[in-house]
């Protein structure tokens, strides 16, 4: 008897709250924008982030409002070009990016701290001291990986970030995620020198104690340049890429090797 008004009674709320949450919806229901509809069609759906915004859906109605359309990296000018065409919009012009690690210490060249027991990420060891006597490299525990949308980043070996340069799409959610700013976004096909160490220590013997291919701000680069376009920045080479000329000469001098010329069809990746 119990059970049976139980049942009939958990039916009727069940009914009660179904017809509720209809109704509810009739009155609330908010039509959306059709113009929202139609960019977001258009998108890639990675959801990666990238725009700035919270996934495709927010950036198709951010460009409903009139924000830039340039900002889907993922699916580059083919996407903006969608989105010119529904919003009305001249044709733009879109630099494809691409990723780029300013770290060359791996676990076989920086040296270790000691034996890392915490939480394995590196924002976590960074909280800590990090794993590596150097303070400035890539911490190794693929952070950067695990928040790549496009699988365009692997954790080597030598614990370090890989970029795959076919599936990166430049969208810097990596740079966004690195505690130690070691990632960098460059024009996927112009050729530019890169630093590739970013340790701002400016003792030089500190920075050899710490990683065997550092930067050790010993001016060579800055000396050589025949277009006098590098400077040091907080101990870490600078270029004025509106007057460089990646002759490599700096490429070529460098003791340690952290200077390159990277990018382009001649050097494809680092």
């Amino acid at each position: 008897m119990i059970i049976g008004i139980t049942a009939a009674f958990a039916a009727l709320l069940a009914l009660a709250l179904g017809l509720a949450l209809g109704l509810f919806k009739e009155i609330f229901y908010v039509e959306e924008d059709p113009l929202k509809g139609r960019l977001r069609e258009v998108l890639p759906g990675a959801n990666c982030g990238g725009c700035g915004f919270p996934g495709c859906d927010g950036y198709a109605a951010a460009v409903a409002g009139g924000e830039d359309i340039t900002r889907c990296t993922a699916g580059g000018k083919a996407v903006a070009d969608a989105l010119a065409a529904i919003m009305g919009a001249a044709a733009v012009e879109v630099i494809p990016m691409v990723s780029v690690r300013c770290c060359l210490g791996g676990k076989d060249i920086a040296v270790p701290r000691g034996i890392y027991t915490g939480l394995p990420s590196c924002r976590g060891a960074k909280l800590t001291g990090g794993s590596k006597l150097c303070a400035y490299g890539c911490v190794g525990f693929g952070d950067c990986v695990k928040v790549c949308k496009f699988g365009a980043l692997t954790l080597g070996e030598d614990l370090l970030p890989h970029v795959d340069r076919a599936k990166c799409t430049g969208c810097k959610v990596c740079v966004a995620e690195c505690p130690q700013g070691i990632l960098r976004v460059i024009p996927r096909d112009k050729q530019l020198t890169i630093t590739l160490c970013s340790n701002r220590n400016p003792v030089r013997a500190a920075i050899r104690k710490t990683c065997r291919v550092g930067c050790i701000k010993c001016g060579i680069c800055v000396k050589n340049c025949p277009e006098q376009c590098i400077v040091l920045d907080n101990g870490i080479p600078a270029i004025d890429y509106a007057r460089c000329t990646n002759c490599g000469t700096c490429e070529s001098k460098c003791p340690t090797h952290v200077i390159e010329v990277v990018g382009g069809e001649a050097h494809p990746s680092t």
